[in-house]
């Protein structure tokens, strides 16, 4: 987001209001999360980084409405979220493609189990696969595709419903460095031009900051928001975030929030 555009959080996208959440055992109580608040705007791009364990998956599910908080309230434009909607769109770490369907099956798998117009569906299909390079695989199998391609095509089914709110979790971890690297670069663009709000979840501070406007710390469970950042790049256009990695202003980012996070007591604490 260009320092023309700048982000309007008075009318949040996404609302979430003293957010936490409490797994119950027959031995005890675990707290996950606690007093969660955040405020997304519009076609904002939001990263959430914090040591293993601190909840950060967990905020996406409760995002998502695959769960229940057991504190506060998570609403997307005003309207609560009470269970899973094709408001929102959430991305996983494996692609969780069926190796039986063709890509554009695969595409389509969205659009069948939530019974949208198959016609209109199928062309959408068409045209993202197409806008995302992979036009000459559609009638292809997943087995003929290299990792990034099977991330885009996961991508493309995750678009085709027009989720208003995109949930990213760790979708490049299993990539090797290099692709991802060029997969980060390829998302970006796509996200960014589609105009969506998009939540981030990574272990990776580089991923963070070269691609979110905003990176939020959380702590160590309870996870909590421990410290939030906005990324601002010199110039009126957003520098791609394989280039973002060659400014100061990446390095600087970068080492303000290693320091804060809490991974050294979190390894003290695993000796301990």
């Amino acid at each position: 987001m260009s320092p023309e555009t700048p982000l309007n959080r008075a009318t949040s996208a996404v609302a979430i209001s003293h957010v936490g959440l409490n797994y119950l055992t027959p031995e005890k109580e675990t707290v996950a999360l606690r007093d969660i608040n955040l405020q997304l705007a519009a076609g904002e791009f939001v990263a959430l980084v914090g040591p293993s364990g601190c909840g950060k998956s967990t905020l996406l599910t409760l995002i998502s409405g695959l769960a229940k908080p057991s504190q506060g309230r998570i609403t997307i434009n005003g309207k609560d979220i009470t269970g899973p909607t094709p408001r929102v769109g959430f991305m996983f770490q494996r692609d969780t493609l069926f190796e039986w369907r063709t890509v554009l099956d695969n595409v389509l798998l969205g659009a069948e189990l939530l019974n949208l117009p198959a016609k209109a569906s199928r062309e959408r299909a068409e045209e993202l696969l197409t806008r995302y390079g992979l036009r000459d695989f559609m009638h292809s199998k997943p087995n003929h595709l290299s990792g990034g391609m099977r991330q885009r095509v996961a991508l493309a089914r995750t678009m085709l419903p027009k989720p208003e709110l995109l949930l990213l979790d760790e979708p490049f971890s299993a990539l090797d460095y290099q692709t991802r690297l060029a997969l980060s670069d390829e998302m970006s663009v796509i996200l960014r031009q589609e105009g969506k709000t998009v939540v981030l979840v990574t272990h990776d501070i580089g991923e963070a900051v070269s691609m979110a406007d905003r990176v939020i710390v959380m702590s160590r469970r309870p996870g909590r928001v421990k410290s939030e950042h906005e990324i601002v790049y010199p110039g009126t256009k957003r520098p791609t975030p394989f280039a973002a990695r060659s400014t100061a202003e990446f390095n600087a980012y970068f080492k303000t929030i290693w320091d804060e996070l809490d991974l050294q007591e979190s390894d003290q604490r695993l000796v301990s």
